[in-house]
């Protein structure tokens, strides 16, 4: 586990959430030095016992880029590692224009980012290389939808190619954003299209792909995939498409001709790192449908790391060390929690039941039974719980009490209890989870 020799320190960029969290357990594991960056004193990862240092984000990016000069000069950092998408670009442009000085950013290419964060440019070179992709049309900018094409299929999704791309004209013209919207027909469709006439711009319309969510993470390097792992998602916050919150590591013996196309299409791309393939898979007819690349590191990276495969060392150790680590095995049919969605989820189906246009549940009897009878599982893991590592997790739910707790006194004069637990959970999701 950890080195013998001296490692240079590392700042793990949005230690906010349990991917966070995630980095700098299996850094600091592996001997390096954390400094961890979050926007709020909430966030989960300043609270690792992996943790040298935490430091909140500042407002604005120029200062952003600052505070990350100078733990490097005070601290010697010579590695960043990024989380979200508008993270990996802001800090791929800033190396780009040479504002990063010494530090490393251990990041995809602003190309490679390009073509992942696109799904129209995704699902064109998945084509190309014989990546299943779902039917999808993409409406003309400016046009007014009167007619359908024909060879739509119904139920559909409505999803934005690039969420990049939106600005505020959504916000602007007082139009909700949805990152995925169910129709169950023609009728239904069209007025969701209704929506956007004034914006001029639509989302993708895709048809609904029964099924099971099945990833497949790898760390391709200079075209060979040095780590890889399959997993399936077992439920998701919110309930009609979202957020991991149970998922299962699979054998890479099952869908091995898939991942095999998964790999290609990461290879066509050139992407060099860590990167996760993610598809719908329909069990009942063994048809697979690409959804999309997250090409950065991925909400179920809690399950990579307990199932033992390090993502983040390899990160660290290949792109910024040029080290080749052993390749590990890791361990199949380990499912990882994250309990607070999870919880959320739960309630939500009770709530919701008959409602849901995601047809794709169990009966909620069914869903309460497996969601109980997973404490008591030998396999079972958690997102933040671990007992090495304990703190993150006593913070967690000291913070999600007190949130709880102020949303509790503004709805005294302005609502209903029964409103309050709504709030409390309802779509909203937090980052809380253990």
């Amino acid at each position: 586990m950890t080195t013998e020799t001296t490692l240079p320190p590392a700042i793990v960029f949005r230690a906010d959430t349990p991917i966070g969290l995630t980095i700098i357990r299996d850094l600091g594991e592996h001997g390096v030095t954390i400094h961890a960056v979050a926007r709020s004193c909430e966030g989960i990862g300043l609270y690792s016992k992996w943790t040298t240092r935490g430091y909140l984000r500042p407002s604005d990016n120029g200062s952003t880029i600052e505070l990350l000069n100078w733990i490097a000069a005070e601290h010697g950092a010579a590695f960043l590692l990024g989380i979200a998408d508008s993270d990996l670009l802001l800090l791929r442009a800033a190396a780009d224009a040479g504002r990063l000085g010494s530090l490393r950013a251990l990041v995809p290419e602003a190309a490679q980012l390009n073509m992942v964060l696109d799904k129209s440019l995704t699902y064109a070179v998945a084509r190309e290389v014989g990546v299943p992709v779902p039917t999808t049309w993409q409406p003309r900018e400016g046009a007014m939808i009167r007619e359908l094409p024909e060879e739509l299929i119904f139920p559909c999704v409505l999803k934005w190619a690039d969420p990049r791309h939106l600005g505020t004209g959504l916000s602007d013209l007082g139009i909700p954003f949805l990152k995925a919207e169910y129709c169950q027909n023609r009728s239904e469709l069209k007025q969701a299209l209704a929506r956007y006439e004034r914006y001029g711009r639509y989302p993708l319309v895709q048809e609904f792909c029964p099924g099971v969510g099945l990833g497949h993470m790898i760390f391709i390097h200079r075209g060979e995939a040095l780590l890889r792992l399959q997993h399936r998602r077992i439920s998701e916050w919110p309930p009609e498409g979202g957020v991991s919150t149970v998922c299962e590591s699979l054998p890479l013996l099952l869908n091995a001709e898939l991942f095999r196309k998964s790999e290609t299409l990461l290879k066509r791309i050139g992407w060099q790192g860590a990167a996760m393939v993610e598809y719908r898979l329909d069990h009942r007819t063994g048809r697979a449908s690409l959804m999309e690349i997250n090409g950065r590191f991925w909400g179920s990276l809690p399950l990579a790391y307990r199932a033992g495969a390090p993502f983040a060392w390899y990160t660290y150790a290949v792109l910024g060390l040029g080290m080749r680590p052993d390749p590990p095995r890791y361990r199949p049919f380990i499912r990882c929690r994250y309990m607070m969605p999870e919880t959320r989820r739960i309630l939500a189906v009770i709530q919701c039941r008959g409602q849901l246009k995601n047809r794709e549940f169990m009966s909620v009897t069914g869903e309460i039974f497996a969601y109980a009878l997973q404490f008591f599982s030998p396999r079972s893991r958690y997102y933040v719980l671990t007992l090495r590592d304990p703190v993150p997790f006593l913070a967690d739910i000291v913070f999600a009490t007190r949130r709880v707790w102020r949303r509790f006194i503004r709805s005294r004069s302005t609502q209903s209890m029964r409103n309050f637990w709504a709030n409390v959970w309802g779509a909203n999701t937090t980052k809380s989870g253990y």
